[in-house]
């Protein structure tokens, strides 16, 4: 069964990103003439997800200005003009704008390229996964070495069952976390209405052995900073041609 709700994390700051998120918001930046929020948007919406809730901090009014046209996924406005709630203190306040269920959350400035068509998409793959009985939440990984723009750390280890743990020197089966989750919104029903980062929840998770994950097929892209563009555009260019 597709996941037809979804959160998308946008209110971030993009420091590393200056001086071009001096005057844009980070999710707005273009990469090969899309915005980045239209890759996110555009993957979830091929992934049957129906209403997306968006937070925006950020030059909040061009995300709602970029947004208020989109009909698919359908956009509601988690506004966090006041304060800005992190990562997951703004997932928690986000929720309470979807229908309780299963969920699907990406972050905005976190995409990929290089899907094989004919198949399920890595989201649809993720949803199909994700199992509220067992599983806190299923987060997307990828290989290093199938990304572009990314630093080299290595978030978990990912073991033959499919449960995560934080990675550490030597572990088996290095993984980097893809930005994209599934989970029930129920997770986050006692949540601190603070910011707070989403990190607590991961731990958490790996602590009851409920963190799960599966593997991105195709080529993950990150775009922290100036430079980084061109790279991510290479990449897209490269997948795009098969060259």
């Amino acid at each position: 069964m597709p996941i037809k709700n979804a959160m998308v994390l946008a209110a971030g700051l993009g420091t590393r990103l200056r001086p071009i998120t001096n005057t844009i918001p980070k999710p707005l930046v273009r990469i090969a003439g899309k915005p980045m929020i239209d890759y996110v948007l555009d993957a979830i919406e091929g992934a049957g997800v129906e209403t997306a809730a968006v937070n925006v901090h950020h030059f909040a009014d061009q995300m709602e200005a970029h947004l208020k046209d989109r009909r698919r996924p359908r956009i509601v406005i988690s506004d966090e003009r006041a304060s800005l709630m992190n990562s997951g203190g703004g997932l928690a306040k986000g929720l309470k704008l979807l229908a309780d269920g299963p969920v699907l959350v990406m972050n905005a400035d976190l995409f990929w390229v290089g899907e094989k068509r004919g198949v399920p998409s890595n989201l649809e793959r993720l949803a199909s996964f994700f199992d509220a009985e067992t599983m806190d939440m299923a987060l997307l990984c990828v290989r290093n070495e199938d990304t572009t723009g990314h630093n080299g750390k290595l978030d978990f280890s990912l073991d033959p069952q499919g449960r995560l743990y934080r990675y550490r020197e030597g572990m088996q089966n290095p993984v980097v976390y893809a930005g994209a989750i599934a989970l029930h919104s129920r997770l986050f029903a006692d949540a601190p209405e603070e910011p707070f980062n989403l990190n607590i929840y991961f731990d958490k998770a790996i602590e009851r052995g409920r963190l799960f994950g599966i593997v991105l097929e195709g080529h993950w892209l990150t775009v922290g900073t100036p430079e980084a563009i061109g790279e991510a555009e290479e990449a897209i260019r490269r997948f795009q041609t098969g060259a």
